[in-house]
């Protein structure tokens, strides 16, 4: 069962004898139109008043003869130009030409050129093993050896692939043959395939085969059905000849993102990174020894319709660079070459280092936010109106967080956004996951800040103690804040504090200082002794007109 490149070549060879039939018959008819005309002429002659010597005659019948065939001939070529330029113009192969760049939000740019042998006048050529997540309103068609001689008429999409389904409903009221497991052939007119094969052999008896199908034979491949993807122009040449065109198109099922590995040091005070590209290629087809490009930014682009690709998981193919692969800027944007050819296959995730740095100075440090505006945002804001209520924002979370810190300046790289795997190595040598945070694009000299997890040892609890109105414009609300440490050492602790009733606020009173990262937030240090507890506590006043 099942129709491939077999039937496909059937289809094509009736279609190249179909077109010599064509050409031959109107040899033919170009040589009897000759020969009667030459026939014509000789009688002609016969019957003349005149009678030229038998060397004369013999003469005439000679160059008569050769006229003849002259034009037959050239009759011949001309036939041949009119018709072989219809035949569609076959790739031939060539060098590695293929560019693709990639952006980080699920698109790619292909870059292809090949090389076709063209005719002079009408052409039609076809471009196969294109990707079937094409967006076929992005083709843009050039050909590089004759830009100016070399005019488009139309160019098609063709992406009616052959599958079963397909067949099924372009044989509809059409003779197909069944056999199924045990043997038995079924031969009739195709009335359903829904739910079972519906046939109706030439006695009018109808049969439904809903057991299990050995084998489907359809006489031929349908016309408009095609095995790939294929994008088809027509167009005018000037001149005949080999060619190399470009064909440039976006495509989606292609993604990049960057993957990091932090492997932080017994002392936590540097690290070791590395960078990894990962690609994801889903788009239809496979990309040989590609130059490959990836864009980093945010590209404003338009919604699109949903591609042809399924969204599938495959296992990553980690591959080194032999060189490193090169950045710079590109626009407003940050771009990645790898300075070799690669191949992406299709349905395949590719791995390439691309940054590496070793003892980049870090800082682990603990934060508790007693609100956790991470889980609870709707708390951190005050909406446009007062907060009176005495219960909003009172939320107590014991979880103390652990971050980590470092510039990239001191890493040398510009750090497209990506998922951050931190490792820190055992007593025996191996390196255990200790957690894993996403970083947005970064450039070279800007920190980075990783939230790893939530320490085992420390705790922390945060009451509101009072609550007061003075006036109806005004508020006032007390806080006290402990933090027990229960590890063997000390640890430094910053505490963040949201004032979120209100935009206009006034520390009253308060244990420690603080510092004011911004509008409605503040931070306290404090340092909290080993197997040890501190208290803090302020209050604050709000006031609105």
């Amino acid at each position: 069962m099942g129709l491939g490149g077999n039937s496909q070549a059937l289809v094509n060879v009736y279609e190249h004898k179909r077109k010599g039939r064509v050409i031959r018959m109107k040899y033919l008819s170009l040589i009897f139109a000759a020969t009667h005309w030459f026939r014509s002429m000789v009688e002609r002659l016969r019957g003349a008043s005149w009678r030229p010597s038998g060397v004369r005659r013999r003469t005439v019948v000679v160059t008569l003869g050769l006229a003849a065939l002259a034009i037959a001939c050239t009759s011949q070529r001309v036939t041949d130009e009119l018709v072989a330029p219809t035949r569609p113009s076959s790739a031939e192969a060539a060098e590695t030409t293929v560019a693709l760049t990639v952006y980080n939000e699920g698109t790619a740019l292909v870059r292809d050129r090949r090389e076709f042998e063209f005719s002079r006048g009408f052409n039609e050529i076809a471009f196969t093993d294109v990707a079937a997540s094409i967006d076929p309103t992005s083709v843009l068609f050039k050909s590089l050896t004759d830009p100016t001689g070399t005019s488009i008429l139309e160019q098609n999409y063709q992406y009616d692939l052959v599958d079963s389904n397909a067949l099924f409903k372009k044989y509809l009221d059409q003779l197909i043959r069944v056999v199924t497991e045990d043997g038995t052939l079924y031969e009739g007119q195709l009335l359903s395939s829904q739910g079972g094969i519906i046939l109706q052999d030439e006695d009018g008896q109808v049969s439904i085969i809903s057991g299990s199908v050995k084998e489907v034979s359809f006489p031929e491949l349908p016309e408009g059905l095609i095995t790939r993807p294929t994008l088809v122009w027509q167009l005018m040449a000037d001149q005949a000849g080999s060619q190399d065109v470009e064909i440039t198109y976006l495509t989606g099922g292609i993604s990049w993102q960057s993957d990091y590995v932090v492997l932080l040091g017994s002392d936590e005070q540097s690290i070791d990174l590395d960078g990894w590209i990962t690609m994801r290629n889903t788009s239809g087809t496979t990309y040989e020894d590609a130059h490959l490009k990836l864009i980093a930014g945010d590209l404003q682009r338009l919604p699109q319709a949903g591609f042809a690709a399924q969204d599938l998981l495959f296992a990553a193919e980690p591959e080194l660079a032999a060189a490193p692969v090169e950045q710079r800027e590109f626009f407003e944007y940050h771009l990645y070459e790898v300075p070799r050819p690669v191949t992406v296959r299709n349905n395949e995730n590719k791995q390439i280092e691309f940054v590496s740095a070793n003892g980049v100075p870090a800082e682990k440090f603990f934060v508790y936010d007693g609100l956790q505006c991470r889980n609870n945002y709707w708390y951190c804001n005050f909406y446009g109106y007062p907060q009176t209520d005495p219960s909003y924002g009172i939320a107590s979370n014991p979880k103390v967080m652990v971050l980590l810190e470092f510039n990239t300046e001191q890493a040398k790289a510009d750090l497209p956004k990506g998922r951050v795997r931190v490792y820190q190595e055992d007593i025996d040598g191996a390196a255990l996951l200790i957690g894993e945070d996403s970083i947005d694009h970064t450039p070279e000299g800007e920190t980075v800040r990783l939230y790893v997890g939530d320490a085992f040892d420390i705790v922390g609890e945060r009451i509101q103690t009072d609550f007061r109105r003075p006036s109806e414009k005004t508020l006032e609300e007390s806080f006290e804040i402990t933090l027990r440490n229960h590890k063997d050492e000390a640890v430094e602790m910053r505490v963040v504090e949201h004032l979120f009733r209100w935009s206009e606020w006034r520390m009253l009173r308060s244990s420690h200082e603080f510092e004011k990262l911004d509008s409605s937030t503040i931070e306290f240090r404090v340092r909290i002794p080993a197997n040890g507890e501190i208290t803090l506590d302020y209050d604050v006043r709000y006031f609105w007109p």
